[in-house]
């Protein structure tokens, strides 16, 4: 009897292998929306499950009479929405929160989207405790730190299913390189280290086909700063949507292609990270190996040169200011 249930329980853990389910909590934001879209295009979802905190439902609507096979659901701003949509889910993609404006920075952001964040990650840590988490929702240096903070309260920590996407930092990179270069982008793999706001971006350029770069200043100030000039661009309209979106798709992407059996998935991300915790660091942005678990490997950053080392110094004063910060609002506003 023991060896039938043990056969099933394989036979069904291989097919759910194959049924991947992944949630968008703030699916009808500025990235929510065409993140939405674009997981439904990608072959690897079998369900996508919508939730926000208004229009879940309509995008989820609008999104499931498109012509590839998953299954769309919108669920209702509740509680029990919240938990239906992420129940069962192999990833969930955080995007929720308010936009940048002009003039703000990523930390100005902190206060509302820290209780947002805070809030879905309890639901998540109740319902999808086994999920991979991606989070998106700004400031990603601090909104990370919280998300394991209300997991490990519940004692379901695992820093292996925890993910900051830095991805668009790697993908301007490649674009602003290949746009001084005269390349084509996708021949430029840049490497990006550090956290996800401006000093804390550090780009290694000596590690790529063009170690010139780590001297000029613009383009290093331009991967850094990137944001800033689409905030500007949309004129209190938002921020940085579309870009975002495919950089968190490409994210999810990379972590089904793993969980699915492909090897050697590598893809930057802000993870509980050994890198630097001697220095009370506990969360880095490196090359990730990623594998069935979640993380399976974190590389370290490799040979620096002089010019990136200052970046790295100034980058570490920073990123523990806003780990702490997350770490310490979770502290003093536990919630329900």
């Amino acid at each position: 009897m023991m060896l039938a249930s043990k056969i099933q329980r394989r036979a069904f853990s291989a097919t759910a292998r194959d049924l991947s389910k992944v949630a968008v909590l703030g699916a009808s934001g500025g990235i929510g929306q065409p993140l939405s879209l674009l997981m439904k295009l990608n072959p690897r979802v079998t369900d996508l499950a919508l939730y926000d905190i208004r229009g879940g439902p309509g995008v989820a609507a609008d999104l499931s009479h498109i012509n590839t096979k998953s299954t769309v659901t919108g669920y209702d701003p509740t509680p029990t929405g919240l938990a239906a949509a992420v129940k069962g889910a192999e990833v969930v993609l955080i995007p929720a929160g308010v936009p940048r404006k002009p003039g703000m920075t990523r930390d100005d952001l902190f206060n509302t989207n820290a209780s947002i964040v805070r809030d879905l990650a309890k639901a998540v840590a109740e319902s999808a405790p086994e999920a991979k988490v991606l989070i998106i929702s700004n400031p990603v240096n601090s909104t990370v730190p919280i998300c394991a903070e209300v997991f490990k309260a519940r004692g379901v920590y695992n820093p292996k299913t925890l993910f900051g996407v830095t991805t668009l930092d790697v993908v301007r990179a490649s674009r602003f390189v290949s746009e001084v270069k005269k390349t084509d982008p996708a021949d430029e793999n840049i490497t990006v280290v550090g956290g996800h706001s401006g000093v804390t971006i550090v780009p290694l350029f000596s590690q790529s086909k063009h170690p010139d770069l780590t001297s000029n200043a613009d383009i290093v100030k331009r991967v850094q700063f990137g944001g800033d000039e689409v905030v500007q661009a949309k004129d209190g309209a938002g921020s940085a949507t579309l870009s975002m979106a495919m950089a968190g798709a490409r994210m999810a992407e990379s972590v089904l292609r793993a969980v699915q059996g492909e090897k050697g998935v590598v893809e930057p991300a802000f993870v509980d990270s050994p890198l630097y915790k001697d220095q009370g660091i506990d969360f880095f942005s490196s090359k990730v190996e990623l594998g069935p678990e979640g993380v399976a490997k974190i590389h370290p950053i490799g040979q620096v040169d002089a010019n990136e080392q200052k970046l790295l110094d100034a980058c570490l004063v920073d990123l523990k200011k806003n780990i702490e910060k997350g770490v310490s609002f979770v502290a003093s506003n536990p919630g329900n």
